[in-house]
């Protein structure tokens, strides 16, 4: 297998990097906050990805966009709410951290006391996550998991891991810089998240690969954001810091939570990335390949 493409990395990132900028300047322009364009923003990385696949010669089928293996989207949206669970328990683990009671988990909605109330709530965050939210996951992951991941192959399994997350954190840094998920600590904030990102990669990589179909990466991500919010409703803390910095889905606790997911993935064993996903008879589904012109 060759290496990655230059010329259609370059083009990839050089379409993130323009809407980074006109994200920024529509905000300014708007006198808006960049975070109110997050939405929006949110699909970039499938535009970059689709014109990088649509203009280079390469086969959507063959960068994951495919059902692949079904029974992996249900693992995708267990091992999100693990995650999740793992988070929580970890941030309530931390002195001057505890649990809060009484809260509302989900404002405006009654909800039932008991096994029964929390059985409801998790079927919401499943339907919404694996439904709305993960429409606009896949705006991000066709792109991180979708693209980038097929190109980055050749590096092998934690390299390319490493590279997408990095690059995934960076891309961030326009709405962290405004305040979202650390409003008092924006800067320490960007580099927080890169790290999140970073760690959180290597699950997501596992999860594409085991489904042969980024749409797993789309439902892990969408159902992960729509439940990370109870770690922000249970896990109760006076200090900034530790709400923001630790307490927090994409904090310390997070990024421990799937770094020990990533070390169970190093123990088992890590799936070999190759340069397309098999077809079910066994033929290849790619046209170009990493490193062709």
């Amino acid at each position: 297998m060759t290496g990655p493409n230059h010329g259609r990395l370059g083009l990839f990132v050089g379409i993130l990097a323009v809407a980074a900028v006109a994200l920024v300047a529509v905000a300014r322009l708007a006198d808006v906050s960049t975070i109110a364009l997050t939405p929006a923003y949110m699909f970039s990385p499938l535009v970059a990805g689709l014109v990088v696949c649509l203009t280079r010669d390469v086969s959507l089928s063959t960068v994951g966009l495919r059902v692949g293996r079904p029974r992996w989207f249900a693992a995708a949206i267990g091992c999100s709410l693990a995650l999740v669970g793992l988070t929580l328990g970890l941030a309530l683990s931390v002195p001057g951290i505890g649990l809060a009671t009484g809260v509302d988990p989900i404002p405006g909605l009654e909800l039932p006391d008991g096994l029964l109330g929390l059985a409801a709530m998790l079927a919401l965050v499943v339907a919404l996550g694996s439904t709305v939210n993960a429409v606009f996951a896949f705006g991000e992951e066709f792109g991180w998991r979708g693209y980038l991941l097929w190109e980055l192959a050749p590096l092998g399994f934690w390299k390319a891991s490493l590279a997408i997350g990095a690059l995934w954190g960076v891309w961030h840094a326009p709405v962290i810089a405004a305040g979202y998920n650390f409003p008092d600590f924006p800067l320490v904030g960007i580099g927080v998240m890169t790290a999140a990102c970073i760690a959180f990669s290597p699950v997501y990589t596992y999860l594409t690969v085991r489904a042969e179909s980024v749409i797993a990466a789309a439902l892990l991500h969408g159902v992960f954001n729509g439940s990370a919010g109870l770690v922000v409703a249970y896990a109760a803390t006076e200090d900034v810091a530790f709400d923001q910095l630790v307490a927090n889905p994409v904090g310390a606790a997070g990024i421990v939570a799937f770094g020990l997911a990533a070390l169970a993935i190093a123990v088992t064993g890590t799936p070999e990335l190759a340069a397309t996903f098999p077809d079910r008879d066994g033929s290849s589904l790619r046209t170009a390949t990493p490193g062709d012109d």
